[in-house]
């Protein structure tokens, strides 16, 4: 008896082993008939599924007999449903299933900064981006300035220049700000004595994306490119109205308020943004100092569009920002009359205009001219001292790109000019310049086939006072599959030299002897990038987007401020300045959660004299981390974290390590309002917490530097309506 049983248990058992089936499938786009990787084909009765591996294929392993539907899907094809019999009567039912492009609205990023019509998936160039509800989101951390989206990518770093101020620079991949250049819609507004305060005066409402190019892009962009350069892409009018309203407080008392409107009328359209940004002098040390200063800002873009026909656009429009900024001592700042008080002014005045104007001879070219003129005045005071200046510049370009079935051309002129007229301040020489630069590039992209893409080029600039400088450039794109991309790039670059650097700023220009452009040369460089993106979809809700970029630049002939008994002066040491390093950048999707990891690992080093020290306020490790919960068009949560290793400071010192931790929270009430909360830096991260952001009396401080927030735990929050 027992032994039947036994055999019928065995029986039936094998029977169900028997009836397990295994579904194979080939997987190829349908355009190009190469393999997918990374797709999934799934079985939603059973939850079973699998993901294409490297050729294309696909096996489900252990399905039992009867009728079931596949899916099969990937990201930016049409998902497909599939219903199989088992076990299969038709061997050739294990087939090869073709996938198409879908045709749903998706966003599209075209480029602007790579002067190509390419969008951001075909460039060989590597393009960072920050667009669509990432931008709005970032927006929502600091309305009043763009700070907040730069510091939070890999390989970028906002410098704090002041300590009671405010003032920010750009740090790309470790190098100085001077060398990153700031574009607003490709024309270069704010260097030189203009890039003093730009990152604390430019809102974000109105931006439409922000591209960033890591490494030397002076072949596009002339002098100064050598880091990379930051464009920010302003919104233009669209077929439906847009109007934009923001208000937002925070617990540090200060205030932003901001509004932005767009619409086409036939022929004619219209963009205008305007914003008031206040802060309030804020000492959340308690050490006498203000941590953020007391300020009111103004700003005003209005612009206008002409579409003078189907092949002709004309846009006409200015850029207006007034502000006063004070800082310093507390009872003084907050108005008490103390005589011997440490105070920092700042009062500017940006007006820049901007004209562009586009034509398409055909479909295939297009012709684009370019110009802005800016005016930049600003004044610092500090007690018993004055500096002051006005700097007047402008920037034209033509260019003409033409595009055939596999190459693209760009050809291109431009002209920079640039006057600064010192109005105070005590030097020994006052530090008056008037300079230009012309300039011709051409730009080629080929494709080689459907795998393999080259960009190369070459500049020639003329400037007036240290000559011509060739600048040749290259990046190559392989793309092997859907799901795999590499690309290398290199180039050189120069940066004429300046007296508008951070150590000059943090001295507020006092004592410095001017640049002697007989015994200076430009700085030149040499840098290159290799980078590898891979999309990996584990399962039909589970994606995996990688990026890992190995950099190196090397600049030679860097200037060098140094201090000659009482005064300061520019000097180029034997030598050179390089950094290389690795950004890795992970980003993972499930259902509604976002899970972003990135890691910068910056070696800056100088070599001088035979001497190798490292650079000063660099974190050679850091660490950026956001975990998103995000119902699309109703609500999202974001938890971040940021880690910053240890930082060589200038007095040779070294600083403490730290993280910064925020939460961020929005939610959509209805059609057309958002109510945000953020807590920014919750853990009250603030080197006045474990360091000393100052020696001495604190009517006369010796600032140090600045390697950590200041400000601390703060909460902000408001309102956003949309038409």
């Amino acid at each position: 008896m027992n032994k039947n049983l036994l055999w019928l248990f065995l029986l039936f058992n094998f029977h169900m082993i028997a009836a397990q089936n295994n579904l194979e499938l080939n997987i190829k786009d349908e355009e190009s008939k190469e393999n997918l990787i990374g797709v999934a084909v799934y079985i939603p009765a059973l939850q079973k599924g699998s993901v294409t591996d490297i050729n294309g294929l696909a096996v489900v392993k252990g399905i039992p007999d009867g009728n079931f539907v596949v899916q099969i899907s990937s990201i930016g094809y049409e998902k497909q449903e599939l219903e199989f019999q088992f076990p299969i009567q038709d061997p050739m039912q294990n087939k090869t299933i073709f996938l198409s492009h879908a045709h749903e609205e998706m966003e599209e990023i075209v480029l602007t900064s790579t002067r190509s019509s390419r969008t951001i998936e075909d460039s060989p160039t590597r393009v960072e981006f920050i667009a669509g509800e990432e931008l709005s989101e970032k927006g929502n951390m600091k309305p009043g300035d763009i700070r907040m989206l730069l510091n939070e990518s890999t390989g970028i770093q906002t410098q704090q220049t002041s300590a009671t101020s405010y003032n920010s620079s750009i740090r790309i991949q470790g190098l100085d700000g001077k060398y990153t250049q700031l574009l607003r819609d490709g024309l270069p507004l704010y260097s030189g004595f203009s890039s003093g305060l730009s990152l604390m005066q430019i809102a974000p409402l109105d931006l439409k994306q922000v591209e960033v190019i890591k490494g030397s892009s002076s072949t596009l962009y002339g002098g100064g490119a050598i880091a990379g350069l930051v464009n920010l892409v302003t919104k233009t009018p669209e077929d439906h109205p847009e109007l934009s309203l923001m208000l937002n407080g925070t617990s540090a008392l200060g205030l932003d308020a901001s509004a932005f409107y767009s619409q086409k009328y036939g022929k004619v359209g219209t963009t205008v943004f305007a914003s008031y940004n206040k802060g309030t002098a804020y000492d959340p040390a308690d050490i006498g100092l203000t941590a953020i200063p007391k300020f009111d800002r103004f700003t005003l873009n209005p612009r206008l569009f002409f579409y003078l026909n189907e092949h002709t656009e004309l846009m006409v429009g200015a850029n207006i920002v007034s502000e006063d900024r004070l800082g310093g001592n507390m009872k003084y700042v907050e108005g008490e009359n103390i005589p011997d008080a440490y105070f920092e002014n700042n009062e500017t005045d940006r007006i820049s205009s901007q004209v562009i104007f586009s034509h398409n001879f055909s479909g295939h070219s297009k012709l684009t001219f370019k110009n802005s003129f800016s005016f930049y005045d600003r004044e610092i005071a500090i007690p018993d001292y004055a500096f002051a200046g006005q700097q007047l510049s402008s920037f034209s370009e033509l260019n003409y790109v033409t595009t055939g079935k596999k190459s693209e051309w760009i050809f291109g002129v431009n002209l920079w000019t640039d006057r600064f007229d010192q109005g105070l301040g005590i030097t020994t020489e006052p530090l008056d310049y008037s300079n230009s630069t012309f300039g011709g590039f051409i730009q080629n992209t080929f494709d080689f086939s459907e795998q393999w893409h080259l960009e190369s080029g070459i500049r020639a600039d003329y400037q007036s006072d240290y000559g011509f400088f060739p600048l040749p450039r290259f990046s190559l794109m392989f793309e092997p599959n859907h799901a795999l991309t590499f690309r290398l790039g290199g180039g050189m670059g120069y940066k004429t030299p300046t007296i508008f650097t951070e150590e000059a700023e943090s001295l507020h220009f006092r004592n410095i002897l001017p640049i002697n452009t007989n015994q200076t040369k430009a700085e030149y460089s040499i840098g290159g990038n290799f980078d590898v993106n891979y999309r990996w979809a584990l399962t039909d809700e589970l994606v995996l987007n990688t990026n890992t970029l190995f950099f190196y630049t090397k600049i030679q002939d860097p200037l060098v401020l140094t201090q000659r008994e009482n005064y300061y002066e520019f000097l180029q040491p034997e030598g050179i300045v390089d950094t290389k390093g690795v950004e890795v950048n992970m980003k993972w999707s499930f259902h509604h959660f976002k899970l972003f990891i990135g890691y910068t690992f910056t070696d800056v080093e100088e070599h001088y004299d035979g001497q190798i020290e490292e650079y000063p306020l660099v974190a050679k490790h850091r660490l950026n981390n956001v975990l998103m919960y995000e119902k699309h068009g109703n609500f999202w949560v974001g938890l971040e974290g940021y880690y910053f290793s240890p930082q060589k400071l200038a007095d040779g010192a070294t600083g403490q390590s730290y993280w910064i931790v925020g939460l961020m929270t929005e939610k959509k009430l209805g059609k057309h309002l958002s109510l945000f909360l953020n807590f920014e830096n919750f853990l009250d991260t603030r080197q006045t917490a474990f360091d000393t952001i100052f020696t001495g009396d604190i009517n006369n401080p010796e600032f140090r530097s600045i390697y950590a927030p200041v400000d601390g735990f703060v909460v902000n929050g408001g309102i956003k309506l949309k038409w």
